[in-house]
């Protein structure tokens, strides 16, 4: 027999939503996506592109629409006729403003952030002024006769395009006034159709304005003259979307095809100064719809239908051969959607309105080392337990034992007994919550499964001592004074001594459950946290940074463990580093202290502290390797 025996779980059917539209801050080099079930999704681009922070979805929230504004704010609308601004550190929305125009189809902030316009399905464009603690209506443009689909600033903020339907609107962003109007031929391989819908627009600093459309043109115009320059027909499909660099050197579009395409400006001839835009690579890595795109220094990021996050890099862009350099696919979440009850052999699956229940197959065959054994009984789907409401869940977490289930959305938090016992499975919710537990970012039971842990969005970290009937609240740990600072990992020692916590920053809290109070923060690190867990017997914490390190830290000692110091003088592989994918969950052996697994999105390693030496390859490659050898996912 193997050392240990692999489950390959494959019933596990999540599926993503669609990215709906994406948008890049350029000053702290992060991207915001959106996708169809609402939910909203903070990329670190400088963090490995790790997602760092999110907001649940909504039934009722169709975003159309995204963008950031001064002081790194983040705003979204949709088709329900609401402006939304998002707390980035309390992780919830911050506040709701009606634009009383109907649906909202565009969105897009003054090159200066202070000011916020919307397009809307009466065809109003309506100014917003951003304010310290809200937005404020300021002034209607001229309306115009169909819905604005489309929004774009000059880049001195003197004049706003607007797309519509089979027109681009010029206004003067001061008066609000329509001063010109460019008319976009219905022609389309020939032939007349019956409406043609500017899907975008963007309009440069020299007057120029271009736009995509549903004729599969990309289209450039003179806004002074409201004349077209150059037609380019790129798709026998919609041309949806369309991202300028800041340097306006080049742009990318995204078409109902799946295909991307980048246009740059280059000279006409070798000694001329005239330049022109060219059609220079085509990218062929969607399946359907690319509904929205982006153009960082780098890269082109684009996404659609088939909820991939693409970046592409831009290879003459890139000075150093390193994450940037590497084309990378983003689909799942990165954190975590399954928990489990070890004692009981059971599964929780989370999905956007429901979780799920499985109890493991098991096996009374024997082989040997990479031998597939057949399941002499198969996994049982136990339950199906869906929320109500319009609100995506959160979070959730099955207790160890199998006798607790917890789950949150944003308004609601759910502790469910579970009694299973001869196949006979029985659900009792708990009734009466404490009027302060009303939403929670993460949930985790004591390994004892006799309490529970509650991370709020205020910062606050709640302990509740669970009873056959109910539960108590023993203690609320408080952030800093002056800090709110959500807290998106937990963990919590086997002995139930210690509860590690880390924020949407990259500090980690270290608690002492029994005396109820702070017991150590570990040294800060450049790169967020993206999993963590403490080791039985040692109670040393084990933490993975999103560029791939990995440190162990003694909580008793409040200091780095000797191994830790020891892989960090002499640095993880080349190999190891170069991968693209974060780390999201952090094990132990039960039988050997000295093994940790690992995995992230494709991978399951494992690290043996024994083996540290000044071989080429460090401990957590070459057994990883030899380990990996005999898996296939």
């Amino acid at each position: 027999m193997g050392e240990f025996n692999v489950h390959r779980v494959r019933f596990f059917n999540y599926v993503p939503s669609g990215i709906r539209c994406v948008a890049y801050n350029n000053q702290s080099n992060r991207l915001a996506v959106s996708r169809t079930d609402g939910t909203v999704e903070i990329y670190n681009l400088s963090a490995n592109y790790f997602q760092e922070k999110f907001f649940p979805g909504h039934e009722s929230r169709a975003t159309e629409a995204l963008c950031w504004a001064k002081g790194q704010r983040l705003f979204s609308a949709g088709l329900n006729g609401e402006i939304i601004e998002y707390d980035l550190q309390a992780l919830t929305i911050k506040y709701a403003v009606d634009a009383f125009g109907g649906p909202i189809w565009s969105m897009a902030a003054s090159p200066s952030g202070s000011q916020l316009l919307v397009g809307c399905e009466d065809g109003s464009v309506k100014l917003f002024q951003i304010t310290p603690d809200k937005i404020q209506f300021e002034r209607n443009f001229d309306r115009q006769k169909s819905r604005i689909l489309s929004l774009s600033w000059h880049p001195a903020g003197t004049h706003v395009a607007a797309g519509s339907i089979d027109y681009i609107s010029v206004f003067d962003s001061k008066s609000g006034s329509a001063i010109g109007k460019m008319l976009v031929d219905r022609q389309y391989m020939g032939v007349s159709k019956r409406k043609c819908i500017i899907w975008g627009v963007a309009f440069l600093s020299d007057g120029t304005v271009i736009s995509v459309d549903s004729a599969g043109k990309v289209q450039i115009w003179d806004s002074a003259t409201g004349t077209l320059v150059k037609n380019h027909l790129v798709s026998n499909a919609d041309v949806q979307s369309i991202a300028v660099s800041a340097q306006e050197d080049s742009f990318v579009v995204g078409t109902a095809e799946g295909t991307v395409f980048h246009f740059q400006l280059v000279s006409v001839t070798s000694s001329s100064s005239e330049k022109q835009w060219v059609r220079t690579k085509p990218f062929q890595h969607h399946t359907h719809d690319v509904r929205a795109v982006a153009h960082s220094p780098t890269a082109l990021i684009s996404g659609g239908t088939d909820t991939h996050l693409v970046i592409r890099p831009l290879m003459e862009k890139v000075e150093v051969k390193n994450y940037d350099a590497a084309l990378r696919k983003i689909t799942f979440p990165h954190r975590r959607l399954v928990s489990c009850a070890k004692k009981k052999q059971l599964l929780l699956f989370q999905f956007a309105h429901h979780l799920e229940l499985w109890r493991l197959g098991s096996t009374v065959a024997t082989g040997k080392n990479g031998d597939t054994l057949p399941l002499s009984k198969n996994a049982d789907h136990l339950l199906h337990l869906k929320t109500k409401g319009p609100e995506n869940i959160i979070c959730s977490c099955i207790s160890p034992c199998g006798g607790w289930i917890a789950c949150s959305t944003a308004s609601r938090f759910f502790l469910y007994r579970l009694n299973y016992e001869h196949d006979n499975i029985s659900l009792q919710r708990v009734s009466k919550m404490p009027v302060f537990l009303r939403s929670a970012l993460q949930i985790l039971f004591s390994e004892d499964s006799t309490k529970l842990f509650v991370a709020s969005n205020q910062g606050s970290l709640r302990v509740f001592r669970l009873l056959e009937g109910g539960f108590t609240h023993l203690h609320s740990f408080q952030p800093q004074s002056g800090t709110v600072q959500s807290m998106c990992l937990l963990a919590v020692s086997p002995d139930g001594n210690w509860l590690a916590a880390s924020g949407t920053s990259a500090g980690v809290h270290v608690y002492n459950v029994k005396q109820l109070k702070l017991h150590c923060t570990v040294p800060a690190y450049n790169f967020p946290v993206t999993a963590l867990a403490i080791a039985p017997n040692t109670n040393n914490l084990v933490i993975a940074h999103s560029d791939q390190q990995v440190f162990e830290y003694s909580i008793p000692d409040k200091q780095y463990t000797e191994w830790s110091r020891t892989v960090q003088k002499q640095g993880f592989h080349h190999l190891w580093l170069q991968r693209d994918t974060p780390i999201t969950h952090i094990s132990f052996h039960p039988k050997r202290p000295m093994h940790i697994l690992l995995h992230d999105t494709y991978m399951f390693c494992l690290i043996d502290k024994s083996l540290v030496s000044p071989s080429p390859l460090p401990p957590v490659l070459s057994l990883a390797s030899a380990f990996l050898n005999n898996l296939s996912f």
